[in-house]
């Protein structure tokens, strides 16, 4: 499982929509999650050990974050044939096991990944309210392992600045996971 980190964030690029089929069997749209002072795009999965290192630390900061007026969703996009432990059913357990409060999708054809140009998961993007994106980066300091309990919440605080000025942070970090598990036709995302 080859660790991966993301690019530097292309400030000012703009959220693409997507209509995505969540654990509640309910269909999710970035319009319908947006929220009005930001709205933040996570591409996870239930079996990455990076993923599974700081859930509880995503699910903390969303919640915090919600309170603030950002809007939030998690998605899946991990081949599930080749990875049965991020199957659609596996993620309602997950979701349910860490009370998400927030929608968590599944992108079956890997379209949304594709369009996001996502390295790994976890990874996040940032948007202001204009649904510009603000930040790309990494949660904290955690790898593999959660890391200790006073860490700088790079993503929180970063979401807060979006939150108060419509921008985020010139110094960023990249987030590193496991890479996407790309299904056989679907080509590789290109780096720029």
């Amino acid at each position: 499982m080859a660790a991966m980190e993301t690019p530097v964030c292309d400030f000012g690029w703009r959220a693409i929509d997507f209509d995505l089929r969540g654990v509640d069997d309910r269909m999710h749209s970035l319009a319908e999650i947006r929220g009005p002072k930001g709205t933040l795009v996570m591409f996870l999965c239930n079996h990455c050990p990076y993923v599974r290192a700081v859930i509880d630390r995503i699910v903390r900061d969303v919640r915090a974050l919600q309170e603030q007026e950002v809007g939030a969703v998690a998605i899946m996009s991990n081949d599930f044939i080749q990875y049965p432990e991020d199957s659609f059913e596996k993620m309602k357990h997950f979701a349910h096991q860490h009370n998400f409060s927030f929608p968590y999708v599944i992108d079956e054809t890997q379209a949304v990944a594709r369009s996001y140009k996502v390295v790994c998961t976890p990874e996040f993007f940032g948007f202001n309210k204009d649904l510009e994106l603000q930040y790309r980066g990494r949660l904290d300091a955690s790898r593999k392992e959660t890391g200790p309990l006073d860490l700088r919440r790079d993503l929180f605080e970063a979401m807060r600045l979006i939150v108060q000025t419509g921008r985020g942070p010139q110094e960023q970090f990249p987030s590193m996971g496991c890479s996407v598990k790309w299904k056989a036709d679907v080509p590789k995302v290109q780096l720029a």
